[in-house]
């Protein structure tokens, strides 16, 4: 099976239509989207309308800004600027892109192969997973050999082989992973609107499940128009700053 992973797409139309031009001439039996479609960026409407029409099956969950912005909680814990898009978004998605939202699966799914596909961490959706400590409690509490999980903006691997838990992240414009028998893994495509590991391209990853292959890319998009249209809705200007930098 060949598979399409995207995660984080934050409302950043342009980036998430970079992507989709690179794979349009790709055959994959399934996408798996990892939550957040919204906030932040300024093309809410463009997103959740690209990654409902988006062609085959499709395994999708939501995200924590998801939840804010349908109103499923109050982001209480979210900064300034993070809120401040939130309830922009909000006020700006279609009834029905709405809706789509608020309807989102909570993860984690476990797909038909059998591996697991979560927005934090398959123990807790809002958990972030950055350090071996985190890993260490999903490979100790979750069984799956294998899941793709979002939240950190950060395109990263932890395999646990053995009694050992190795963490890399995974950097340049493309890349391989090979997967191993008898190893686990817990994989992070990164993200496609709001990259933060000081690479500003988008980020997603392919996965081919009979040569237990994920590949990782990254595609450069129109920030410079990107931000443009975060400053002209009258979001907060570091929301469009930040996006140059990949921070």
């Amino acid at each position: 099976m060949q598979y399409l992973i995207l995660s984080d797409m934050h409302g950043n139309s342009e980036a998430l239509s970079a992507v989709l031009r690179r794979v349009r001439r790709k055959r994959f039996d399934v996408t798996l989207v990892l939550g957040d479609l919204v906030g932040y960026g300024a093309g809410p409407n463009q997103v959740v309308e690209s990654i409902r029409d988006l062609p085959g099956t499709v395994h999708r969950i939501r995200g924590n800004h998801d939840k804010v912005v349908a109103g499923l909680e109050d982001g209480a814990n979210f900064n300034h600027a993070a809120l401040a898009a939130a309830r922009w978004t909000t006020e700006h998605l279609t009834a029905a892109n709405l809706r789509f939202v608020r309807e989102l699966p909570k993860g984690p799914i476990i797909v038909p192969e059998g591996f697991t596909i979560c927005h934090g961490s398959p123990l807790d959706e809002d958990t972030y997973v950055f350090s071996m400590y985190e890993a260490w409690e999903i490979f100790e509490h979750y069984p799956a050999d294998l899941v793709f999980f979002g939240h950190t903006h950060v395109p990263s691997l932890f395999v646990h082989q053995g009694r050992e838990i190795r963490v890399a992240l995974l950097r340049g414009e493309r890349g391989t992973i090979t997967l191993e028998p008898g190893s686990r893994y817990l994989v992070n495509p990164g993200s496609i609107g709001q990259p933060r590991d000081r690479d500003p391209r988008a980020s997603y990853m392919t996965y081919d499940s009979e040569k237990a292959v994920i590949r990782w890319h990254r595609v450069a998009y129109p920030i410079e128009r990107t931000q443009q249209r975060i400053l002209k809705a009258g979001l907060p200007k570091l929301l469009a700053d930040r996006l140059a930098i990949g921070t």
